[in-house]
């Protein structure tokens, strides 16, 4: 497999190898997960002070807060980007 960098907005960029899983912010799940990772030093915001959209989830169990859309990050995987 190929390794290849993803842009995940504003000029922040991930390892696609790296990502385990893109998820919304928005439910009661997502929001512990955020609020565990911040407790522990492990998110990380790359979202540039704009609202969260998405929070990916990494293989190191580090969370990135992008405020690219879900979906547009799969896009940017699956072509490559």
């Amino acid at each position: 497999m190929i390794v290849k960098p993803v842009n995940i907005g504003f000029g922040n960029i991930v390892m696609d190898g790296r990502i385990i899983a893109i998820v919304g912010p928005d439910s009661a799940p997502s929001k512990r997960l955020k609020e565990e990772a911040k407790a522990q030093n492990r998110l990380i915001d790359a979202s540039s002070g704009r609202k969260t959209k998405t929070l990916i989830i990494t293989d190191s169990n580090h969370i990135i807060m992008s405020a690219i859309n879900p979906e547009t990050i799969a896009a940017r995987i699956e072509k490559g980007e």
